[in-house]
């Protein structure tokens, strides 16, 4: 394969924007009708997140370990979709016959042979994968509605209990959707492991999200919702070490951290941890009974509330917690976890940034409109159909 050949081509193709995942599922549609069903009714997100997902693999296509996880994950997460082996040739005629309408005259022999190697790479990996994923875990779990709490308007703090253990690890973000629904959106737990299995999820409703307005306003005791396994490795806490720590929520973005204050808690470290929660108004503190447990149990952790500034349908002002935490102490020898909205972020780690601190210290979710899940976004989607996550938050 000619790299260099495979990303220039991609850049020509990726250029005419929406036209190219529109054409390429009419094509998969029309030559594979039988593949609809696997796709959401809506299918906004899902055009944004093919173009996302193969500008990221042929970017990294000189980069194996890195594409090579990237894959993997991918073709195991895909068993939630009934993707089998059968569909992956489907699929890449599509893609073949996408690239070749956009590229035109530049369509080869030569690079129709590029893309056919690099896409057979792509479905060896995730197919693979998917098989091994078979061995060790569901494609998804049934999980029942222990408890569901309205705390404001538009956020609910749900428990849930899967049919059987869903291990993950504080920071990670679990797949959550409705029977009802084929689209999926990503959620941190807002609690560490417990010994009867449950979860904690913490939810705002967006305008238009079919998941978010369904798990906040259509959901009651004893319904069941569908749970995929865990993603991400952004928001861990190994990647701090043992040292103390600098936490910065806005919204429902405290509840991965929530789950780090709990896992510090279990691990009984020698170590400080300052938590800084970012609101618009005290009424957006939805979860602040257990803020004030948890501050009042721990002598280690210190808890601080930035409140008001934000917008009308924000999640707390985007500079609020930063700005407070510049102006009262000094964290620069601290490992710092930033969780909120993408404008939170964004604009917490370049003011922390501005202000010294270490790039290499900062942990948050990636920034941008990734596709798969919080593993390479942050949050927040308006149309539900990503998951992340955000982890990163929970909107």
């Amino acid at each position: 394969m000619d790299v260099d050949r495979l990303k220039h081509s991609w850049s020509l193709v990726a250029a005419h924007g929406d036209e190219v995942p529109l054409f390429f599922y009419s094509t998969l549609f029309l030559a594979h009708p039988d593949t609809r069903q696997m796709f959401p009714t809506n299918m906004a997100g899902q055009r944004d997140r093919l173009v996302t997902a193969l500008g990221h693999i042929v970017s990294n296509v000189d980069q194996v370990d890195r594409l090579v996880g990237f894959l993997q994950s991918l073709g195991a997460d895909h068993r939630k979709f009934a993707v089998r082996a059968e569909h992956y040739p489907a699929v890449g005629e599509a893609l073949l016959a996408t690239l070749q309408h956009f590229l035109g005259g530049h369509w080869t022999e030569d690079l129709a042979a590029d893309w056919t190697a690099a896409y057979g790479v792509v479905a060896q990996v995730m197919t693979e994968s998917a098989r091994e994923a078979e061995k060790v875990s569901p494609p998804w779990y049934v999980g029942e509605v222990l408890g569901h709490e309205r705390r404001t308007f538009d956020v609910a703090v749900l428990t849930l209990r899967p049919s059987y253990l869903l291990p993950f690890t504080p920071g990670q973000s679990v797949g959550v959707s409705v029977p009802t629904a084929r689209s999926w959106r990503y959620y941190s737990p807002a609690n560490a492991a417990r010994p009867d299995g449950t979860l904690e999820l913490h939810v705002r409703a967006v305008a238009g999200g079919v998941v978010s307005s369904r798990l906040v306003y259509g959901l009651a005791v004893g319904d069941q919702v569908h749970l995929s396994s865990p993603v991400g490795d952004r928001l861990l806490l190994d990647r701090a070490g043992g040292g103390d720590l600098l936490l910065l929520a806005g919204g429902t973005g405290w509840a991965p951290l929530k789950a780090l204050v709990e896992q510090v808690a279990a691990e009984d470290r020698d170590r400080r941890v300052h938590l800084y929660v970012g609101a618009r108004s005290p009424l957006e503190l939805y979860d602040g009974e257990a803020l004030d447990k948890l501050a009042a149990s721990h002598p280690w952790l210190t808890v601080r509330y930035a409140l008001g500034g934000g917008e009308p349908d924000g999640d707390g002002d985007p500079a609020r917690a930063v700005d407070t935490v510049l102006s009262e102490g000094d964290f620069r020898d601290r490992h710092v976890f930033v969780c909120g909205s993408d404008e939170m972020v964004a604009g917490s780690v370049r003011a922390l940034r501005g202000a010294g601190y270490d790039p290499g210290r900062l942990h948050h979710e990636g920034l941008g409109t990734h596709w798969y899940g919080p593993a390479w976004r942050t949050q927040i989607d308006a149309t539900d159909q990503y998951n992340s996550a955000t982890p990163g938050g929970n909107q």
